[in-house]
């Protein structure tokens, strides 16, 4: 064999770890323990917000209680703005001996892009729901209240304009998923130019919500209840 080839391909092995070594590492997403669930975030600038428990009640049994626990996380942008906050809550453990109803309700609301995929139902929940253009804090204290008085006393305001987009899903066998999102609209919306093209700016974030909803459904199903919230579909503008 020519020692020229010999010697390269000695070598080619070599500086083909060398370079894998010095390439640049993709970044690695962020987990957080919520629950049963493990959440998983996409890539960004995140911080834990911080965790709470409660536990509620739920028929059929008259003393029946199930925990809960919640988890919200903000994400921060170039000038450590406040682009989301994403809020989880789900049931602690797997544990249940008896079946759950639960007081599914998804009322059209003006404004609202609502999505009832239980078409009706009264006792599960399969809700998702998205407010486009959040008018300042009254409509936030409005309809989600415990959320509102949260972040009020933390003193912390998602940049604006905002959306709200929410989706709850249960199953009777106890299992529940609640994800609250408030996101700066630079991160659901395209920049738009012409009526074409903001007529149909607000497909991308149903998109989105729609990804969340199938994404909660599975983690459900899922031992660890791994829960994966699918990036924003600008999240390019958040460095």
């Amino acid at each position: 064999m020519n020692p020229t080839i010999s010697t390269i391909r000695c070598l080619l092995p070599c500086a083909l770890a060398a370079l894998a070594a010095c390439a640049p590492l993709a970044p690695q997403p962020t987990e957080y323990p919520v629950g049963r669930s493990r959440l998983v975030l996409p890539p960004g600038a995140w911080e834990d917000l911080g965790a709470s428990d409660e536990a509620i009640r739920l028929l059929p049994e008259p003393d029946g209680r199930i925990a809960l626990q919640t988890r919200t996380l903000g994400l921060r942008g170039a000038g450590q703005e406040l682009m989301a906050v994403v809020r989880v809550q789900t049931n602690r453990t797997n544990e249940r001996e008896w079946a759950v109803y639960w007081p599914g309700y998804c009322p059209p609301q003006q404004g609202v892009t609502v999505e009832d995929f239980t078409q009706g139902s009264r006792v599960r929940m399969d809700c998702l729901r998205y407010k486009r253009w959040v008018e300042g804090p009254q409509w936030l204290e409005k309809n989600q209240p415990e959320l509102a008085q949260w972040m009020a006393g933390r003193k912390l305001a998602v940049s604006a304009p905002y959306s709200h987009m929410s989706y709850r899903y249960a199953t009777e066998g106890g299992a529940m998923v609640a994800v609250d999102v408030l996101a700066d609209q630079r991160l659901l919306r395209p920049k738009t130019h012409n009526n074409q093209e903001f007529l149909a700016a607000g497909r991308p974030a149903l998109r989105w919500g729609n990804d969340l909803a199938q994404a909660v459904r599975v983690s459900t199903g899922m031992m660890d209840g791994y829960l994966v919230i699918p990036p924003f579909p600008f999240a390019a503008a958040v460095p």
